[in-house]
């Protein structure tokens, strides 16, 4: 039996909304079209994916699992559709996204002299962009940094660094040549969203700031408003008058990874992660300002 991706949207769409109406709207087709839809959906499955009831709408087990499954498949259909319209201009191109600080020259360098006939650019991500645009075919491969929804990747780890925490100039510790986790225990935390992705073990109120991306990062900090804690190559091309950055030896470390969707094949990608692993032996023996500074010349 073949899904049906146009039903998997429709499901997607009454999933995220518990609301058939809503959904119907949304989609812009009636409400009576959409419920035969999802009926016809979930007898092809032989599984019952809602509870209709007069409290609502709800999902089974059956349909939460499929609402999990179906996210990277239908990114992965985007992907195909963005890769053959660029097959079909003609061009070959690698688009390679990354984190703030990580050293991306090294690996497109030594790419590009073995593949002079693809065009390699490169897109900063935030958190929150990583595993969606891997998945939708935004971008082909990605340096990432850990934690990340592996769900529909293949994820490989490169090389670990420390972390620097982020301290308003005038912070009473901001003289400090280096910090423990107990120095900074209870002090307001600028985080994103999932407290479960802070690094340290100590206990953090959150500041009632969720940020995103590392210049949001530091305008909080600068204005008082908590610490923040950043690896230290972000730290390195990350600068504000107004924020002093401390190492913290007994943080634990970021972790950078390569990562592309698990259903991408192409020699094209598994040529440029040779390059990306090849350079990370180099950033894990010098270091990342020192490997920006090679400019990839050590691996070409």
């Amino acid at each position: 039996m073949d899904l049906d991706l146009r039903k998997l949207r429709y499901f997607v769409a009454v999933a995220d909304r518990l609301h058939f109406g809503r959904a119907a709207d949304e989609l812009h087709i009636a409400q009576p079209v959409l419920s035969r839809q999802i009926r016809a959906l979930e007898q092809d499955l032989g599984a019952s994916l809602f509870i209709r009831d007069r409290h609502g709408v709800a999902l089974t087990d059956a349909g939460r699992q499929l609402l999990a499954d179906a996210g990277p498949l239908l990114a992965s259909t985007h992907a195909v559709r963005r890769r053959v319209s660029v097959a079909a201009r003609g061009s070959r191109r690698l688009m390679v996204g990354f984190r703030a600080g990580i050293p991306v020259t090294p690996a497109t360098r030594a790419f590009e002299a073995r593949h002079p006939d693809v065009i390699v650019d490169v897109q900063r991500i935030e958190e929150d962009d990583q595993a969606p645009m891997l998945l939708d075919g935004r971008i082909d491969v990605a340096y990432v940094r850990l934690p990340i929804d592996e769900t529909g990747l293949r994820v490989t780890p490169l090389y670990t660094e420390p972390r620097v925490a982020v301290l308003p100039a005038g912070h009473r510790l901001a003289g400090k040549e280096e910090l423990t986790e107990a120095d900074l225990a209870g002090e307001p935390l600028v985080w994103h969203a999932d407290p479960n992705t802070q690094p340290t073990r100590r206990p953090h109120p959150n500041a009632g700031y969720l940020v995103r991306g590392v210049d949001e990062t530091l305008e909080h900090v600068a204005a008082g408003r908590g610490i923040s804690f950043l690896a230290r190559s972000a730290s390195v091309f990350s600068s504000h008058p107004d924020v002093v950055y401390v190492p913290i030896p007994d943080l634990a470390p970021d972790q950078v990874c390569l990562a592309v969707a698990a259903s991408r094949t192409s020699p094209m990608v598994d040529d440029f992660y040779s390059a990306a692993q090849a350079a990370a032996e180099i950033t894990a023996e010098c270091g990342n300002y020192e490997m920006w500074q090679l400019g990839g010349d050590a691996i070409s």
